[in-house]
C-alpha cells in the first residue's frame, strides 16, 4: 500500500528513523495501523517535473522488486538524493537493497541483489 495523506508523511518525517545511502534516503517508522505502506519523495529543488517524475518511477520500480522481502509493519518513505537523479534503475535498486539490508529491514529469505530475478523465476 502507499502512503497518500499528508499527515502520514508528516508522521514519518517527524518521528521516523533516518538513514541514507549514496543515492537514496530512507525514513521509516513502526506502522501505527499494522500495515506496511510506502511513500516516495523527490524535492522541487532537484529538478523540473519530468526529472522528478523519472526519479519517482525509478524509486517505485526498486520498491516493487524489494517489497515482498521487506519487513513490516513499517511505514517507509524513500527519497532520491541529487546523485540518484542521474543514476539508472539498477544502481538505485542496488543502493536501496544495500540500505535496507544494512538496517535489517529485509527478511532472511531475500535472494540477494539479483536484478533479473523475475526472469529467472519464469525460466523454471
Amino acid at each position: 500500500m502507499r502512503l497518500k495523506k499528508g499527515w502520514e508523511y508528516d508522521h514519518v518525517f517527524r518521528t521516523g528513523s533516518r538513514s541514507k545511502g549514496e543515492l537514496v534516503r530512507l525514513l521509516f517508522v513502526q506502522a501505527p495501523d499494522s500495515c506496511t505502506r510506502v511513500g516516495f519523495a523527490v524535492g522541487k529543488r532537484q529538478g523540473k517535473a519530468h526529472v522528478r517524475n523519472r526519479g519517482r518511477r525509478i524509486l517505485r520500480e526498486g520498491v516493487r522488486r524489494l517489497l515482498p522481502w521487506m519487513k513490516g509493519p513499517y511505514w517507509y518513505v524513500f527519497s532520491l538524493r541529487t546523485a540518484g537523479l542521474s543514476a539508472g534503475s539498477r544502481e538505485v535498486y542496488y543502493d536501496m537493497a544495500k540500505l535496507l539490508k544494512g538496517l535489517g529491514l529485509l527478511n532472511d529469505v531475500w535472494p540477494g541483489e539479483k536484478w533479473d530475478l523475475e526472469k529467472d523465476r519464469s525460466d523454471n
